[in-house]
């Protein structure tokens, strides 16, 4: 009762599901993408056990904070720059994230319909061990972030709970509109190499802010949105301009007839 009443309690809990959401977006948008390659029936169910995963993976995080603290002591020097377990991980993470988003972009660029569908559709199971790998980072990411803001774990864990269900609620239409706009998918997959960059400099200790990559991104989609709305509009121009045509084309006929 005493952390229910507490105003200081409600603030860090609303601050940090804020804040949960915002670094939940790039796991949402590489969810999104994942599950894409699999059979229609079968990708919100992929798309809901990824978020599940994610939010067990934060709260298993969560409760084993002590190795959290200690990934951040080094472990080897490298050219004069300390390595740590949580460098590790970032490192590795945002060389895979740029591996897979190129690895997408490049099957985006060359046509993965036609022959070469079977080759590029992934399996369920491996969906789901991507999903996996990059939730740990993401997770890592995010649970880093939490410890320093918040000194009471359950409010974490309150936190982590109220936004991955609230990303549950958005994650199926953002994943319909990414996979339904193939422009939208190329900016989301060019966002995620940058993510992935992101990454690999934290690994090194090279911090970039990540509202600077984030506003990026926001411009970016605000642009594409426009450029899609442009877009309907002059099919919708083109279509009227048709029927209008063909219904003169027949009012001058009727006359000979």
């Amino acid at each position: 009762m005493e952390l229910l009443t507490s105003p200081e309690a409600w603030i860090a809990f609303a601050t940090l599901t804020l804040l949960e959401l915002v670094l939940g977006i790039d796991n949402i948008i590489f969810i999104s993408i994942l599950v894409d390659k699999l059979p229609r029936a079968h990708q919100e169910f992929a798309r809901r056990l990824g978020l599940f995963m994610a939010m067990f993976m934060r709260i298993g995080l969560l409760l084993v904070l002590a190795w959290i603290v200690g990934l951040v002591e080094p472990l080897f020097t490298v050219f004069g720059q300390e390595i740590s377990g949580r460098d590790l991980i970032l490192i590795a993470g945002g060389l895979f994230l740029v591996w897979k988003s190129t690895t997408e972009i490049h099957g985006s660029l060359e046509g993965e319909e036609g022959h070469a569908a079977s080759a590029v559709k992934a399996t369920f199971a491996a969906v789901i061990f991507q999903i996996m790998l990059i939730d740990l980072v993401f997770s890592l990411d995010s649970i880093i972030t939490a410890v320093g803001m918040v000194d009471d774990v359950r409010v974490m864990i309150a936190a982590v709970i109220v936004s991955v269900a609230l990303m549950m609620l958005f994650a199926s239409p953002i994943g319909r509109f990414v996979s339904d706009h193939p422009t939208i998918k190329m900016l989301a997959l060019s966002f995620l190499v940058v993510v992935g960059v992101v990454l690999m400099a934290e690994g090194f200790d090279h911090h970039v802010p990540k509202g600077y990559v984030y506003f990026a991104m926001a411009f970016s989609l605000g642009v594409e949105l426009l450029n899609i709305k442009l877009r309907k509009r002059a099919q919708k121009q083109v279509k009227l301009h048709s029927a209008y045509e063909a219904s003169e084309g027949q009012g001058q006929e009727s006359p000979k007839t």
